[in-house]
């Protein structure tokens, strides 16, 4: 049915059920009311899926694309989303088979449904010439900022993805938090989601003048927002946390920063280590 009073955000789901074979953006078009050229626009920016049996569920960019019976067509709708202008990232390392990026602050790791051209992973598909595919292998929370892996095949981000479950992987984070802890170093084994979750510190150092301290952080666990929510849980939340952070939102950005990752190399077994400046702003721009 088509979709009279277009609301500012909607999803769009439809099965074809006849024989005729309709190009997508025409058939979007049609069903709902949008300007083609605005179904383009979504399409391209990852905002409309095709559901085709035997292929799966994947996103649909080529406008010209023609539709079959049963063909299941999907598009999440939303002005904002796709008004978005992203942050770039930053490739800092380049192993050929993956690589490691810089994330600014307000960049997600993946896309939505709603799109993905906001997002890391959209950004690292156009950067290599040729194309690379990529496969996330751990993830940053929106608001933080720092390293992030990306696999450019399904056999290395299995690898990838094995070091991690392993804990072969150490990541190291900066957290500048409210308030100064009584011990230079603490371990908070507090279960989130319940679900193990342990996260160890040390108090880099103390600003008596702001009542606030800097932080190194260690998780061994990888629950959601862990690092955010075990500091706000032991009094210390993350300056400038949008969510946890309660009294100490002044309007900068959180000050959260994947700073370092350590591994071995699931290829070639040698150990490497990326590191960014220790500095409060990192070497990549922030």
């Amino acid at each position: 049915m088509q979709i009279s009073s277009l609301p500012a955000r909607f999803s769009f789901v439809e099965t074809l059920n006849d024989n005729a074979s309709p190009q997508a953006c025409d058939y979007i078009a049609s069903r709902t009311g949008l300007s083609k050229a605005r179904v383009k626009d979504a399409m391209n920016k990852g905002a409309v899926w095709l559901v085709r049996k035997g292929s799966g569920r994947v996103r649909l960019r080529k406008a010209t694309f023609t539709l079959k019976r049963n063909d299941t067509v999907e598009m999440y709708y939303d002005p904002k989303v796709l008004s978005v202008e992203a942050p770039p990232a930053l490739c800092l390392k380049d192993f050929k088979h993956y690589s490691v990026w810089f994330k600014p602050a307000n960049l997600l790791t993946q896309g939505t449904d709603y799109g993905d051209h906001g997002s890391l992973l959209r950004q690292v598909e156009a950067f290599f010439n040729p194309r690379r595919e990529v496969y996330p292998v751990h993830r940053l929370d929106r608001e933080a900022r720092g390293l992030i892996m990306v696999a450019h095949s399904k056999q290395v981000a299995a690898k990838l993805s094995k070091l991690f479950q392993d804990h072969l992987v150490i990541k190291r984070y900066r957290a500048e938090v409210s308030g100064m802890p009584d011990a230079n170093e603490g371990i908070i084994d507090d279960p989130l989601d319940g679900k193990e979750a342990v996260s160890r510190f040390i108090v880099i150092s103390r600003h008596i003048e702001t009542n606030t301290s800097t932080l190194q952080v260690v998780i061994e666990t990888g629950r959601l927002h862990q690092i955010r929510r075990h500091l706000a849980g032991v009094g210390h939340p993350v300056m400038g946390d949008p969510r946890y952070g309660r009294a100490n939102k002044d309007g900068k950005p959180m000050r959260l920063m994947a700073y370092e990752l350590e591994w071995p190399c699931p290829l070639t077994g040698k150990h490497r280590v990326c590191r960014l400046d220790e500095s409060d702003e990192c070497a990549a721009p922030p």
